[in-house]
């Protein structure tokens, strides 16, 4: 069985592929950018053991954000499935050329949604990941990834103001019934989900109107269920798309020629 791991800056989101490539397991950790190897081992081993599958994960791919942990997860995952994981990253065969100014910074989390989004949907298309940051991510009709716009996301943004306004308190982030709070937290909640959802929508549709193609929109990330239903230009909801994207580009990058 594959394991494939998503390392982004908040969370750390972990999947297991069968022989058919179906989905069995899945999980979300927070991300620890002082984790070591040891530490990273016994984390899998709890997960895994939990599911009966500490002996059966025979391949790993690996997509990281956080250069400081890539080595340990390397490690970690080397010493699980005994052989080296798949990283993408320069070098590695995804089938998707990246055409932009310089394709060594664009982060693998958005290669791998590119590959996930356009087998699934075709092209051209629009992924909409809400993490850390929210990234815009747009491949061409040919499966290329164009570029995109990276907004703050959603849960920064809200700690940003909470720490700057004396009188504004700490608030779970929840879709309020209405736009108009009647009470500090709703009034939050509503800038907040109502807010970012038009950004999404405003930045969604400045991308369909370069491209000249009302294309499908996909998101994915920690809070898209939140704010997938508020998202007008939002044609479908796919919460394991990066972990998808690794088993495409996993499979692509050890086929036999």
């Amino acid at each position: 069985m594959l394991l494939t791991v998503d390392v982004g800056n908040t969370q750390t989101v972990l999947g297991v592929f069968d022989g058919a490539g179906t989905l069995q397991h899945h999980w979300r950790l927070t991300t620890d950018p002082r984790r070591t190897t040891d530490e990273i081992d016994i984390d899998l081993a709890a997960l895994l053991d939990r599911r009966g599958l500490g002996a059966v994960i025979t391949a790993s791919a690996l997509s990281t954000t956080v250069p400081t942990l890539t080595h340990a997860w390397t490690a970690a995952l080397r010493r699980l499935a005994g052989d080296d994981p798949i990283v993408i990253g320069p070098g590695v065969r995804t089938g998707v050329p990246v055409r932009t100014d310089n394709p060594h910074e664009v982060g693998p989390d958005r290669i791998a949604n590119a590959v996930a989004a356009h087998a699934a949907y075709g092209g051209p298309c629009i992924v909409v990941d809400f993490g850390t940051s929210t990234n815009f991510d747009v491949v061409s009709a040919a499966g290329e990834f164009l570029g995109g716009a990276i907004a703050p996301g959603v849960e920064i943004s809200m700690d940003a103001l909470y720490a700057r306004a004396a009188r504004l308190v700490k608030v779970d982030l929840a879709a309020p019934a209405t736009a108009i709070g009647k009470s500090t937290v709703a009034s939050m909640q509503a800038g907040a989900v109502f807010g970012f959802a038009g950004q999404v929508d405003g930045i969604v549709r400045r991308i369909q109107a370069e491209i000249g193609a009302a294309c499908p929109v996909v998101a994915t990330g920690g809070l898209a269920g939140l704010m997938r239903p508020h998202c007008e230009t939002v044609t479908a909801y796919e919460p394991w798309l990066t972990l998808d994207g690794l088993r495409i580009v996993w499979e692509r990058a050890t086929a036999t020629t």
